[in-house]
């Protein structure tokens, strides 16, 4: 299995966080009317494409969004086909020190036994091939739990765990994402029952293989600091989940060895009428806000 070593050390020593960028299908006009463009603004799927790509390639060639603090992004796969500043955008991250991922996944199936699996992924081979030719790093995948369910969760798990089996075949890291629902009435005892299936999915893994895990930030404060230390384990990142940035940053500073892997939270002030000195300083500001709550 051969990772490229030195986004390996970045990713697994680096300080700093993951920008999630990769809002897709369902979720691309809710992140284009964040960002101040309304559903009027687009009268097709390409269209509103064209405007999120615009987004993200503002995003990736501001001068703050740099290696320094931001140790990877998570891309759409348009994003990873597409180009920013007349480079492919995997390459233009590195060459700014940022580590490339890529979201696999095709979104989720109905709620069943209190979760979300993902739902299939034809194709998902040549995907990851054609990945790693463009400079890809990792993969990230996501699952939703809504309820303390033991057998929804295992089974999550044990999805999980499968497809990382498949990605890790193909030379990448892959970011498992099993995400507890904040606004779970039983979020406590969701994240304990995670904890402990990814601990035995983790122990079963062969020494040489390693995965990164993107958690919401739990419940109870370090919950998941004998993850971060687990050897199988490359990096344990932290979703923002719906809270909004002063409250994530607040809770994740109190899990020492997360560092964020925020959408929402990291987006949630820059607005497309923004001039660039106004919009590089706004994202500068959350880029440092993020990375201080990472490093704690």
């Amino acid at each position: 299995m051969m990772h490229n070593s030195e986004m390996m050390e970045k990713i697994e020593n680096g300080t700093g966080f993951i920008a999630a960028l990769d809002q897709s299908g369902g979720s691309t006009p809710k992140a284009l009317k964040g960002y101040g463009v309304e559903e009027d603004a687009y009268s097709n799927d390409d269209e509103m494409f064209a405007l999120i790509h615009g987004m993200r390639s503002r995003i990736v060639t501001s001068p703050c969004f740099n290696g320094e603090k931001v140790l990877g992004a998570i891309l759409f796969e348009k994003t990873m086909d597409g180009e920013a500043d007349g480079n492919s955008v995997p390459k233009l991250l590195w060459e700014r020190g940022v580590v490339p991922f890529l979201k696999v996944d095709k979104g989720l199936e109905d709620e069943a036994d209190g979760v979300q699996m993902m739902k299939p992924m034809p194709g998902l081979d040549e995907l990851l091939e054609r990945a790693k030719e463009k400079g890809v790093f990792g993969t990230k995948m996501r699952s939703v739990i809504n309820l303390a369910s033991q057998a929804g969760i295992a089974a999550i798990v044990k999805q999980q765990f499968e497809v990382a089996s498949r990605i890790l075949d193909h030379g990448l890291m892959p970011i498992i994402e099993p995400e507890v629902s904040i606004k779970s009435a039983e979020r406590g005892a969701a994240d304990a029952i995670l904890f402990e299936e990814l601990k035995k999915a983790l122990d079963a893994l062969p020494e040489d293989r390693k995965v990164m895990l993107k958690l919401s930030i739990p419940e109870q404060a370090g919950l998941y600091t004998s993850l971060v230390e687990h050897p199988n384990v490359a990096r344990v990142v932290a979703l923002s989940g719906g809270f909004e940035r002063d409250e994530a940053c607040s809770e994740l500073a109190k899990n020492p060895g997360m560092i964020a892997s925020f959408s929402r939270a990291l987006l949630q002030d820059l607005r497309q009428q923004m001039g660039d000195g106004d919009f590089d300083a706004s994202l500068g500001g959350a880029i440092d806000q993020i990375y201080e709550a990472s490093a704690t």
